[in-house]
């Protein structure tokens, strides 16, 4: 089958989205300093920047001098252009965050419902009032916003098994676009912290690259020279449902053996328990249970240190694997259990994945911490949603339902 041959629109949409990541990334600069970050020609630099002044995703920010040569016209991603949020939705526990069009946030609510939320009626009403709870907080209203995009765990086309998807709501996204009013993407957390690390982290300096996402459960987004990998059904990343141990622990999945087994919080939990019972920390629940965990460990407690240890091999481990399968340049551990422990995972699981991976596929490897997170990721790919609306964006498949 024939290559499709790229136009000059097609290179001038790409263009847009690599000036709008610059743009993020720089806060204020220059054409001059664009056309240096993003390697794209000064006059394609200033035909991009005409555009995006002209829909108002860019705004001038007066003249700027270096004390060196004439004054020049800074430039920032428009802030003011409206807002877009992010809406994260599990069994029971749903969060919204609002963000400027610079993605900078102003407002993030958390709900726990007392009762699973397991229908699609209930899931989309959910939805609604959340997010207007997040938009009163930022005193906005859906009238401010130029779209929405919501996170949920399991597959898109054919879910995952979950005991925290709610997957119904796939089926009726039409409806939940019809309730809310506005533009609605929806995708999986590990694809949006994904595009959250290619548009916010390290990838703007790799271009290949794994976000392992680690919580109550863990997953891997990945990224390949610059695109976020989905698969045939968009479940590419399930890493945290790979084999670890071959008739090893049971694993909310079904399965035995899993790696969200061991490096999930129940795992890491259980892996507490097995080297001592009863210990105190293992009472301890939700995120304050990796806190309490680093904070004795961090006292010398045996126990805690000991558990942390063995996750870290674990963890090590399993990472081996995915670079061995993947050969990424950078592999970046991002999600709500790894600033609590991740300084101490951290050592034993780079020493643990050089020395397990293949060949010299992890010699030049960075593995670092991330702050990088969905919302970020799916505000992101709403605001692409956007650029797309408004005709910035021609040439991309929108890279969520």
């Amino acid at each position: 089958m024939p290559v499709a041959r790229r136009t000059s629109r097609d290179i001038r949409s790409e263009s847009r989205l690599i000036v709008v990541r610059a743009l993020l990334a720089a806060g204020e600069t220059t054409r001059n300093e664009l056309a240096e970050d993003t390697g794209l020609s000064a006059a394609t630099v200033s035909t991009v920047v005409g555009d995006l002044l002209k829909y108002g995703i860019a705004a001038e920010t007066g003249l700027l001098s270096s004390g060196i040569g004439r004054p020049t016209t800074g430039l920032r991603l428009n802030a003011d252009r409206g807002l877009v949020a992010g809406v994260y939705v599990e069994d029971r526990y749903f969060q919204a965050t609002v963000f400027d069009t610079s993605l900078k946030r102003l407002a993030n609510v958390r709900i726990r419902a007392t009762e699973p939320v397991d229908t699609a009626d209930a899931v989309i009403d959910w939805t609604g009032r959340i997010l207007d709870a997040a938009l009163g907080d930022a005193a906005a209203s859906r009238e401010d916003l130029l779209g929405v995009g919501v996170l949920l765990p399991g597959g898109m086309q054919r879910p995952v098994k979950s005991a925290l998807a709610s997957d119904a709501i796939w089926l009726h996204l039409d409806r939940l676009r019809d309730r809310l009013g506005l533009p609605v993407v929806v995708d999986n957390p590990l694809k949006a912290v994904a595009t959250a690390e290619l548009w916010l982290g390290a990838g703007r300096r790799h271009a290949n690259l794994v976000v392992v996402n680690l919580g109550e459960g863990v997953g891997a987004g990945i990224v390949q020279d610059g695109t976020v990998m989905r698969g045939a059904t968009g479940t590419a990343g399930e890493w945290g449902h790979s084999l670890l141990a071959f008739e090893g622990r049971e694993c909310q999945c079904g399965r035995r053996g899993c790696v969200e087994a061991y490096v999930g919080v129940p795992g890491i939990r259980r892996t507490l328990t097995e080297i001592e019972p009863g210990h105190p920390v293992a009472d301890v629940q939700g995120a304050k249970f990796v806190e309490a965990l680093g904070a004795a460990a961090d006292a010398g407690d045996a126990a805690a240190v000991a558990a942390v240890d063995r996750t870290a091999q674990y963890l090590g481990a399993a990472l081996a694997d995915l670079v061995a399968i993947v050969n990424p340049e950078h592999l970046a551990l991002a999600g709500w259990t790894t600033f609590p422990l991740g300084e101490r995972l951290l050592p034993a699981v780079r020493e643990r994945v050089r020395a397990d991976a293949p060949g010299d596929a992890a010699a030049e490897l960075g593995i670092e911490l991330s702050r990088s997170s969905g919302m970020e990721g799916i505000a992101a790919v709403a605001l692409e949603r956007f650029m797309r609306d408004v005709g910035l964006v021609t040439t991309r498949v929108l890279p969520a339902l």
